[in-house]
């Protein structure tokens, strides 16, 4: 799989003030469970994100999550269970619960930016992540991988372990990958908020369109069998 993940941030002092104030997140957040986006039937669409996907800073439904539930006009379930400040290791505790209590049948995870702004192990990272992969597909749900870049100043051989962790796990476990999340979106300060770090209302579509081409394989046939179903 070919890599191409953009440099994701300018403006070092600006840049580092946006991870604090998404460290602070972590602890000042309120936990959020997995909340349903659309309700109506159809196949089950799961995310299991952070601030990037619980819209941080902005009115929830204007998000990427609702904006995906609204673009799929009641052909499926979306159910977000996104919270700021989320690490791997937080999601992963979540998981098992989740996923068993929601039965989806597409799993979006879109987690890390938080494992790599504290310096934790790419590895452990990777393992977290590698387990959620693997309930997924046990539990025979489809898997995209949403990946995120981390600030140049954690140095390059961080850098380059940490978003290797998402190439490899797309590799291993055949699942499609969005390479970075925030892409024509994170160098363009019209985008973000002030804290350098978190899209504005207006990217949220951005977002939504860099997930599309790799989640629309997934969903569409399962739209479609239920169509045909309802028809028989």
């Amino acid at each position: 799989m070919k890599r191409g993940i953009p440099v994701a941030w300018h403006g070092l002092n600006r840049m580092v003030t946006g991870w604090l104030v998404l460290l602070i997140v972590t602890v000042t957040s309120p936990s959020i469970n997995a909340e349903p986006v659309s309700a109506d039937a159809g196949p089950t669409l799961l995310v299991m994100g952070d601030s990037l996907s619980a819209a941080y800073g902005i009115e929830r439904d204007e998000g990427w999550v609702s904006l995906l539930a609204a673009r799929l006009e009641g052909d499926a379930n979306v159910i977000n269970a996104s919270i700021s400040g989320e690490t791997t290791s937080g999601g992963l505790q979540r998981f098992s619960e989740i996923i068993g209590q929601r039965e989806p049948d597409i799993v979006l995870i879109e987690l890390g930016g938080n494992d790599g702004l504290r310096g934790l192990s790419p590895n452990q990272m990777q393992a977290n992540l590698a387990s959620m992969i693997e309930q997924s597909q046990d539990a025979g749900a489809r898997v995209l991988l949403l990946g995120i870049d981390i600030p140049p100043n954690y140095g390059q051989a961080y850098r380059d372990a940490f978003t290797g962790v998402f190439y490899s796990l797309a590799e291993e476990y055949d699942v499609p990958l969005v390479p970075f999340l925030l892409a024509d979106i994170a160098l363009n300060d019209a985008l973000m908020q002030s804290d350098g770090i978190h899209p504005t209302a207006d990217a949220q579509p951005i977002i939504l369109d860099n997930v599309w081409p790799e989640l629309e394989p997934l969903i569409d046939p399962l739209i479609e069998n239920t169509h045909q179903a309802a028809a028989q």
